[in-house]
């Protein structure tokens, strides 16, 4: 068989079928670098059904045949957060390049060990900060030295989370409001600073489930930088502010900009950013490392810090302790 050449699309499949996948379907419609030619699910019922719902060629009534399918290079993976890694690995090891849900996983051992395997193959392993890709996101870097030394970052993103068998809820899936929206406000931090934290505190509100429901953290940076972060499944806000000893930057929507108008304020003085499809950003960028052999934009140490970060602020509300890393 010959090798693909640069410019045909990547062949991809969907390894489960949650709600997040009709936005990352929206976004592969928008490219031509993508094309979706299979989808897998627990049962082929549910999978045929989803295939017929979104035009995809062919369905697969287990994880494991859409892995065993040659004609797919490359998988989406969709899962609950705790079946990230372990699908994460048989993907790579039937020879598929992945494309992960954010969070990868709440423990540093299991990204070494994924990427450990994607390098020996050959293959491309991404964490999918959707956010990241948003033109946006490189604005307000961008736009950092006009606010001075940074200060303080205020990271929020929360919604009601009002069904109770919703599985953010289980303890058994790694649930929770940190796992869930609170690593959007990490990554923001992250971003903002270009660090990594040296010293975390973080409180939880647990829910009847076990998981937290509200988890409130500090976070310390080597350049002086401390960033305050709430996540949570009882409020509705979200929002991300650079506060710099010369003024403030702020997104009244960072993590899901999909106002046709994205605005960027300085001071009260507000940049319109422009309409882009965060998940086409992603799926294009990825593509293009399969097929260009290139780094993606998120790579291992990215998502490594972000493990990092979230396993110590675990340990700190486990604790009621700080933690350094």
């Amino acid at each position: 068989m010959n090798a693909p050449r640069q410019h045909e699309p990547v062949r991809w499949g969907i390894l489960g079928t949650g709600g997040i996948t009709r936005s990352l379907l929206r976004g592969a419609r928008r490219t031509d670098a993508v094309d979706v030619v299979a989808v897998g699910s627990r049962t082929l019922d549910r999978a045929a059904e989803y295939a017929r719902e979104h035009g995809i060629a062919r369905a697969h009534g287990s994880y494991e045949a859409l892995l065993a399918d040659p004609d797919v290079e490359a998988v989406y993976i969709s899962l609950p957060n705790s079946l990230h890694h372990p699908w994460t690995v048989r993907a790579l090891q039937a020879g598929k390049h992945v494309l992960c849900e954010k969070p990868y996983t709440r423990r540093h051992t299991d990204v070494a060990a994924a990427f450990e395997a994607a390098e020996h193959a050959g293959l491309v392993l991404c964490e999918a900060f959707m956010w990241r890709h948003h033109p946006q996101a490189r604005a307000i870097v961008e736009m950092l030295p006009e606010i001075g030394e940074l200060q303080t970052i205020r990271a929020t993103f929360s919604f009601v989370l009002d069904r109770p068998n919703d599985i953010r809820l289980r303890a058994d899936l790694d649930g929770g409001s940190l796992m869930d929206v609170g690593t959007y406000c990490v990554s923001g931090a992250r971003l903002l600073t270009g660090e990594e934290p040296e010293l975390v505190f973080g409180t939880q509100v647990l829910g009847p489930s076990g998981v937290d429901v509200r988890f409130n953290a500090l976070l310390r940076f080597p350049g002086g930088a401390i960033a305050e972060i709430m996540s949570s499944f009882e409020t509705d806000h979200r929002g991300l502010e650079a506060i710099g000893s010369e003024g403030t930057i702020r997104l009244t929507n960072p993590w899901l900009p999909t106002d046709p108008d994205p605005i960027l304020i300085r001071d009260g003085v507000e940049t319109p950013i422009g309409f882009a499809d965060s998940y086409q950003l992603e799926l294009e960028d990825v593509s293009a490392a399969i097929r260009e052999h290139r780094p993606t934009l998120l790579g291992r140490a990215d998502a490594m810090g972000q493990a990092r970060a979230i396993e110590a602020l675990y340990r700190s509300a486990d604790s009621g302790l700080p933690v350094r890393l």
